[in-house]
């Protein structure tokens, strides 16, 4: 939940134990990090797909965000626990340096999760390149646009029409 010397701490798990799908993003970026919430962003357009998506958007409080999103079967998680990178670009993550965080005993306690989706090819590339392999039973997944402002050349139109297969999902039972 902070930086030290570069080196970025995410956050813990946004979960409930009957979730269905998780979303990962990389690691959090430093407007999140100052203000201790994904996706703080204020140009992400994570909130507001979200609130499209599952009634979780920035009119309501982070917490009630986050409610929203766990009943209705969403979790939410980075792949890194920690990693050195400084600003916020996901390029800029070292990968020498990336911690992830433990899929294996997530999975254990969230065993209902059928999609894994990621925000961006970052995460995709991150969770490949270091959970994928030590995973006992590989789970599907799913690359979603990033939602992050820096990720322009979709529009939110777009973009939402691709992450509305996470609320498909997420309403299988």
């Amino acid at each position: 939940m902070s930086v030290t010397q570069d080196r970025s701490f995410g956050f813990p798990p946004v979960s409930r134990a009957d979730a269905r799908v998780l979303i990962l993003g990389s690691l959090p970026g430093q407007a999140s990090l100052a203000a201790r919430q994904y996706y703080a962003q204020p140009r992400n357009a994570f909130w507001p797909l979200m609130g499209r998506l599952f009634g979780a958007g920035v009119e309501l409080t982070y917490e009630d965000r986050l409610r929203r999103l766990t009943e209705s079967g969403v979790a939410l998680w980075d792949v890194c626990a920690s990693a050195r990178r400084p600003g916020s670009l996901d390029a800029k993550i070292e990968a020498l340096t990336v911690a992830p965080n433990d899929f294996a005993g997530f999975f254990q306690a969230h065993r209902g999760i059928g999609l894994i989706c990621f925000n961006g090819a970052a995460a995709e590339r991150l969770f490949e390149r270091h959970m994928s392999p030590t995973l006992q039973a590989p789970l599907p997944t799913l690359r979603l646009p990033s939602t992050s402002p820096a990720h322009a050349s979709l529009g939110f139109e777009q973009k939402f029409e691709a992450w509305s297969r996470v609320l498909a999902k997420a309403r299988e039972r």
